[in-house]
């Protein structure tokens, strides 16, 4: 599923317009992007959580010639799914 799908089964379930939907689902995760930015966690009761995870420098290799190359450290998302998820996967 992509966003405009997304979009378009929100829009639905919940009386909106596809356009209405859109701004909703973009403004969700604009509070999210920025909540990760802050460094704060996002929680989903139910569905899960957001954090912002930081990895460290690292070495590794050049797939192509075998050379070892420096990774930068830098930063990353992580998401730890709550219990209704992993059930309803389950």
């Amino acid at each position: 599923m992509r966003k405009p799908e997304l979009a378009a089964a929100i829009a639905e379930k919940a009386d909106l317009t596809k356009d209405q939907a859109n701004r909703v689902l973009n403004a969700v995760l604009e509070e999210i992007t920025n909540a990760l930015n802050r460094k704060d966690s996002v929680t989903l009761v139910g569905f899960g959580t957001f954090i912002q995870r930081h990895r460290g420098a690292r070495a590794g290799k050049n797939p192509q010639t075998g050379q070892p190359v420096k990774i930068k450290a830098s930063n990353t998302v992580a998401f730890k799914p709550g219990k209704a998820l992993k059930d309803a996967v389950n």
